[in-house]
């Protein structure tokens, strides 16, 4: 059983499809999240060895701060999340859709070092349509907080099952960590894919027709 941080190492642990936040976790405004952040990157740099008085570091701290808070997490703060207007799907058209190559940028949990990679999302309608670029956005806003990838093509997939009340949502993300490319075993070329299938994309034909759509040759059945 796991009970330390020592314990469980360099392993990939996740808890839910959940972000863990808590319940204060919107108490301080963004001004005094920064404002904190910025003295805790100041003591980091400084336990370093580093001379914040050098031109190029004595904004360092403030930028992180910033950076922390407005875009790297951003997407931790549900009044940033997208809203997911649909609409009636008046075509009556009833094959998958696909949007794929949607960019990933997040950050890891674990070690706080980026994940890069590209999501593909596809939905069949039962009657709703959706905007392409909500897509892309309900990608984005999730990424922008400390995750792990699977919970990330998770909370993907229940969002636009949510937003357009079908199960019928799909989502694969291949990404490469910074975690295993830049530290650790520093494996430059491997990268990580995740998948989640839901309603009708359980289905063997439906799901590779998904794939197929994308070109992996992941096996998923």
């Amino acid at each position: 059983m796991v009970n330390s941080i020592d314990d469980i190492g360099d392993n990939h642990v996740g808890s839910s499809a959940k972000t863990p936040l808590r319940d204060d976790a919107f108490v301080l405004s963004d001004e005094e999240k920064m404002e904190r952040i910025q003295k805790s990157v100041k003591e980091i740099l400084d336990t370093l060895g580093m001379d914040l008085t050098d031109d190029s570091l004595k904004g360092t701290p403030k930028r992180v701060a910033k950076a922390y808070v407005k875009e790297l997490f951003g997407g931790l703060n549900p009044a940033n999340k997208p809203r997911l207007s649909t609409f009636d799907n008046n075509y009556k058209y009833g094959e998958m859709l696909v949007e794929k190559n949607i960019v990933v940028y997040s950050t890891c949990e674990h070690h706080l070092l980026p994940i890069v990679g590209r999501a593909h999302v596809a939905y069949i309608s039962n009657g709703q349509v959706i905007g392409l670029s909500k897509m892309n956005r309900i990608v984005d806003y999730y990424a922008r907080r400390p995750q792990v990838q699977e919970r990330l093509t998770m909370q993907v997939v229940q969002a636009l099952q949510e937003a357009m009340g079908t199960k019928d949502v799909a989502c694969v993300i291949d990404a490469k960590h910074l975690c295993v490319n830049s530290r650790g075993i520093r494996d430059i070329e491997s990268s990580t894919v995740t998948s989640e299938f839901g309603g009708r994309f359980k289905e063997k034909e439906v799901r590779r027709e998904f794939l197929d759509y994308i070109k992996m040759d992941t096996d998923f059945e």
